[in-house]
Formats: C-alpha cells, sequence, structure tokens
C-alpha cells in the first residue's frame, strides 16, 4: 500500500521531484571543480611579502623584472633577519640594475611594515631617486695590428673614431655602450680585417662627477685579400658558371660586401636554392681561400600564383622555368598572367653569363589590354644583352613592337627600335629600404615601319628616394617619372611607346590609364611627354610602445600627359594608407581621392 502510494505521489507530483533530480546532477557535475579550488586554496601559500617599488615607469619595470628579491616571495616561513639580508643583497642588485642605465649614484630607500592578518606578512616598499645620468666625458681609443701604422686605410681608422655611437657628451647606458663597440667591430671587420677584435674595452666611471671615460684598444689583425675560389655541391650546372656568377678575382683586399654580392648574385641568378659564402680564416692572410657551398634548383619548376589589385581585379599567373634547355643550355622562361584588364603571354630565353657577366637574351611577348572605350592587342619581340650587378644593371636591345587598337580608335601600328637601359640602386636593405635611392634611364630611337614611316627618339627616366628623419622610424619617400617621345609626326607610332598615367605607382585616385590626351569624342588615349611626382610620409605603427610590421601613410600624388611640353595639366590625388612588411613582400593599401573628379578610389597591390 505504501508502494502504492509513493507511486501516485510521484505520478500527481513530478515537478519538485524532477527539480531535486537537476539540483543532484549540478552539485556532481560542479564537484571535481570545486574539490580542485578547496586543495589549490589549501596548498597556496601565503607571499611571505609584496614588493611595491616607486620609480619613473621604465626603471621600475627593470627592478621588478630582474631583482632577485622576487624569487622569496612566496617563503612563508621568512623570519625578520632573513628578509634584512634579502633586502641588503637587492639593494646591491638594484643599484647594479640603475647603472646599467647609466645612474651611478641613485638614492634608495627600502621600507618594511607589516601586512595584513589575511595577506603577506611583510610590505616591501622601494623609493628610487635616480640622480643625473652618466654622460661620456672622454672616449680614448688605441690600435693594434696592421690598420695601426697603415696609411693607406687611415681613413679606415678615422671612420672607426668618427662614427663612434657614444661620443663626447652622449648619456651613457649599458645598451648603447654594447650596441657602440658592436658596430665598431662590424665596422672594423667589414674591409681588410675580417680577424679584428677587441683586445680592451673599459668604461671608466666617475659617480661622483656622473661622467664616463671610455677607454677602447682594437687589433685589426693582418690585412686578408682573397685566395683560390672553391666549390661543392654542383651536379646540373657548371662550376664555371658557378664562379664566373661569384666573380671573386684572387689578390683582391678582403670586403665582406663582395661576399654578399656574389652570395646574391648566386641566389638571383635562380640555378640555386641556397648558397653559403665563406672565408677560410685558417687560410694564410696573403690568399685567404674562399668556400662557396650551393644546393642547385631543380632544372625545371612550375609556379601558380593568386592575386588581387583594386585596379584590376582578381590575378592569375602560371610561370614555368626550363633552367637548362635542352640543346641550347640557356634558360626559357614562360609566363601567363590573366585578369578583369589585362593579359599577357611571354616567353624569355637567358644565356648563361659570360667572363664579364653579360648575358645574351631573346623575348617574345603578347598582351590584351582594356582602357576605357578601346581596347590594345600588343606584341612584342625583343633581343639583346643585360647585365645584372649589386647596384648596376644595364641592358642593350633591339626591339619589334605592334599595337592593334579595337573600338573608336582603330588602327594598327608597328616600329622597330634600339635601346639602353641603366639601373643604379643605393638602398640599406632590399625588400624593404627604410633609406637610400633609386634611378632608372632609359634611352631609345626608333622608326615607324607604317607609311609614312618617321624616325623618333624615347627617353623615359625614374626615381625613387628614401630619407628617413628622426630616430622614431618615420621616413619621406619622394617618387618621380618623367618621359618623352621626340618626332614630328606621333601618328604611326605604337602606342606602347607613348605613355598614359594613373594607378597605383603613378597618380592615385585615378583608373589605371585615364590621365592622358583627352579628343574629341571624349576617351583618353597615350601622349608623348609624361610627368609624375609624389611624396609620402610613413609613420611606424606601434603596439605596446614596440615597433610592428605596419606602417601608415600620408600621401600626395601629381601627374600628366600632354603632346605639348608647355601645357602641362596635372591631376593630383591625396590620401591615406597601410604598408605591409609580410613574409612575402611588401603589401600597399591606400586610399585616395581625386581631386579633379572629387572621388574616391581604392588601391592596392
Amino acid at each position: 500500500m505504501r508502494r502504492s502510494d509513493a507511486a501516485v505521489l510521484h505520478l500527481s507530483s513530478p515537478f519538485p521531484l524532477l527539480r531535486a533530480w537537476c539540483l543532484l546532477l549540478c552539485l556532481w557535475l560542479a564537484w571535481p571543480a570545486a574539490a580542485q579550488r578547496l586543495v589549490d586554496d589549501a596548498a597556496a601559500p601565503t607571499p611571505a611579502f609584496s614588493l611595491q617599488v616607486d620609480a619613473p615607469e621604465d626603471l621600475r619595470d627593470l627592478l621588478l623584472q630582474h631583482l632577485e628579491l622576487q624569487r622569496y616571495r612566496e617563503l612563508n616561513d621568512l623570519d625578520a633577519n632573513e628578509l634584512q639580508r634579502l633586502l641588503t643583497a637587492a639593494d646591491v642588485q638594484a643599484r647594479e640594475l640603475l647603472a646599467t642605465r647609466g645612474l651611478f649614484a641613485p638614492l634608495l630607500d627600502w621600507q618594511t611594515a607589516a601586512g595584513a592578518d589575511t595577506g603577506p606578512r611583510w610590505q616591501v616598499r622601494l623609493q628610487v631617486h635616480p640622480g643625473p645620468v652618466a654622460h661620456i666625458q672622454e672616449v680614448r681609443w688605441h690600435f693594434l695590428g696592421h690598420i695601426q701604422n697603415s696609411d693607406a686605410h687611415a681613413a679606415q681608422r678615422e671612420a672607426l673614431q668618427q662614427q663612434w655611437l657614444l661620443p663626447a657628451g652622449k648619456a651613457f647606458s649599458q645598451d648603447a655602450w654594447n650596441e657602440a663597440k658592436a658596430a665598431s667591430l662590424r665596422l672594423l671587420t667589414a674591409e681588410h680585417y675580417p680577424l679584428g677584435r677587441w683586445v680592451h674595452t673599459q668604461a671608466h666611471v666617475d659617480a661622483q662627477q656622473h661622467s664616463v671615460v671610455l677607454e677602447l684598444t682594437a687589433d685589426s689583425g693582418p690585412e686578408v685579400f682573397f685566395g683560390p675560389t672553391t666549390i661543392s655541391g654542383q651536379e646540373r650546372y657548371s662550376v664555371e658558371q658557378a664562379r664566373r656568377l661569384a666573380n671573386l678575382p684572387t689578390g683582391r683586399s678582403y670586403r665582406q660586401s663582395d661576399l654578399l654580392e656574389a652570395q646574391q648574385r648566386l641566389v638571383l641568378s635562380g640555378y640555386y636554392d641556397a648558397v653559403f659564402v665563406s672565408l677560410d680564416t685558417e687560410g694564410p692572410p696573403e690568399a685567404m681561400p674562399v668556400r662557396i657551398e650551393l644546393k642547385e634548383a631543380l632544372r625545371q619548376r612550375w609556379q601558380l600564383g593568386v592575386g588581387v589589385r583594386s585596379d584590376t581585379g582578381p590575378r592569375l599567373t602560371l610561370e614555368h622555368t626550363q633552367h637548362r634547355v635542352p640543346g641550347l643550355h640557356w634558360r626559357a622562361v614562360t609566363r601567363l598572367s590573366v585578369d578583369r584588364v589585362l593579359q599577357s603571354a611571354s616567353v624569355d630565353l637567358l644565356s648563361p653569363p659570360d667572363s664579364t657577366l653579360w648575358r645574351w637574351g631573346i623575348s617574345a611577348k603578347a598582351e590584351h589590354q582594356k582602357f576605357d572605350g578601346y581596347e590594345v592587342n600588343s606584341q612584342r619581340l625583343r633581343a639583346g644583352r643585360t647585365r645584372i650587378g649589386e647596384n648596376i644593371d644595364r641592358s642593350w636591345y633591339a626591339q619589334y613592337d605592334n599595337a592593334q587598337t579595337t573600338g573608336s580608335l582603330a588602327d594598327t601600328r608597328n616600329a622597330a627600335s634600339a635601346h639602353h637601359v641603366w639601373t643604379w640602386r643605393h638602398f640599406d636593405s632590399l625588400p624593404f629600404p627604410t633609406r637610400g635611392w633609386g634611378l632608372g634611364i632609359e634611352l631609345g630611337a626608333g622608326v615607324t615601319l607604317g607609311e609614312p614611316r618617321m624616325p623618333y627618339t624615347r627617353g623615359l627616366a625614374k626615381t625613387l628616394v628614401l630619407l628617413p628623419v628622426g630616430e622614431q622610424g618615420y621616413r619621406l619617400s619622394l617618387r618621380g617619372e618623367a618621359g618623352a617621345v621626340a618626332t614630328h609626326n606621333a601618328d604611326n607610332i605604337p602606342v606602347t611607346q607613348m605613355f598614359v598615367a594613373g594607378g597605383e605607382h603613378s597618380v592615385r585616385g585615378y583608373a589605371p590609364g585615364s590621365i592622358g590626351i583627352v579628343g574629341p569624342t571624349g576617351l583618353t588615349t597615350a601622349g608623348r611627354y609624361l610627368l609624375t611626382g609624389s611624396a609620402e610620409w610613413l609613420m611606424p605603427v606601434r603596439l605596446h610602445g614596440r615597433r610592428t610590421e605596419w606602417d601608415s601613410v600620408l600621401f600626395v600624388d601629381s601627374g600628366a600627359v600632354t603632346n605639348t611640353p608647355g601645357q602641362w595639366r596635372p591631376a593630383t590625388g591625396v590620401g591615406l594608407g597601410a604598408r605591409w612588411r609580410s613574409p612575402v613582400g611588401p603589401l600597399e593599401i591606400d586610399l585616395a581621392r581625386a581631386l579633379q573628379t572629387q572621388r574616391w578610389r581604392l588601391h592596392i597591390s
């Protein structure tokens, strides 16, 4: 009967029992975490003391991070005598830490008070009065080795002293002291003396006068000359080819830049995936051997690329490289590129370098490009010689151009021409330079092949200047481009030999090819004269006080195309953007406003 009553009670009132079951389930799920917290709370010891540092932010962070006193905070059996011994040792260490910042006479006030009942047993407080920073009073130089009495390298000896990073009058710090020594040693060993070293360096501190006297003794060792070059790792390509690309003549006085340039020439040749160039310091100084270790690239390589540009939309590229064409032993590179505006196909043949690093080349290229109101189908054949160097590139080539314009400007033009191109580069690093300049000049002369035949000359110059401003990473970038075609009649010159402007790397805020000669029908076509310029102010982006891989930029661009040199009507664009030094290369994002059309345009490249 009781079971029956219980059954009737369960069926008639289910919700209280359901709530009870839910409560039990929650307790069962929460019990392990709660039990673990109880165990952790019971196991966690009460800190013996807390430490508070009253000092400028940079010094406070330095002391809190490096004071060994912090290691003993959790000792719950620490007594007053032991704490006092720890504070005495901490005072010595704190003064040593502050000395690394050039603070040799600080006032340190240690205070100890009883803690609260539920917290640490003691409260330790350190008040820091840094005092004045010590400055460099004098720098004393001493030289040993070949450089000591060498008249030929007196300029290098003077440069070491003049370019010293801690001259008299500058504030002293341990980091600056170490950085200055490292920079000077790099300067010493960069030319003639790869075995150079510091024999003695010392900073004499006068804490009362807050001054430091630096004493340095550098031993250059003997002057070193390049000896024979040994090459290893070659299988597919000849040793002579690698030797020519390295171009390290025996008997030349050592320069580190020569080794770096040799390594870069080998890498940029495309024949090698990895190159290691080193000096065998065990060899004799008058003929020190050079070792080159190679990891050769495969004879064939396929490369697929996907990208996007704001002006042309998505872009797909396919490239095939054959490093050694059977029977010819030249390199062949075939490229296909397709986007919404431009489709192109090209083949380039390049010979191995000769003893002077000149190479023969033959190329063919076909393009189809859409402009506002018309389209251009063009073909180009080119043959000539080129030489790529560390700072200077040169090319000589003959060229045939054919351009077919469709739409309302339908016509066909072709020409034959000869060109000479120079490129100078003096940047501190690639592909992300912060200072330096580049200049490219192309001069050409040709004749149109249509009727009537008309001779013409063509010139194009481009320049880029990077100027660092201050010590916070700000930079000013100046870019310019000027081009001209001189002829009595330009009607038969292919449009690919003429000029248009607009788009990224030209005048932002305007579409590519939208700045040119406006005809009677309102269409914009290429002109004979080009002039563009740009100024950018780049500012590093910092996060938590540290510089990131991003820069913000403000810019102004201006440019014009005309058929009459005195009738320039420049189009101007202004805007802001960002630069990212990505692992695969630079990314540029710009938002520009065209002042002539009052329209905004996004540029991504």
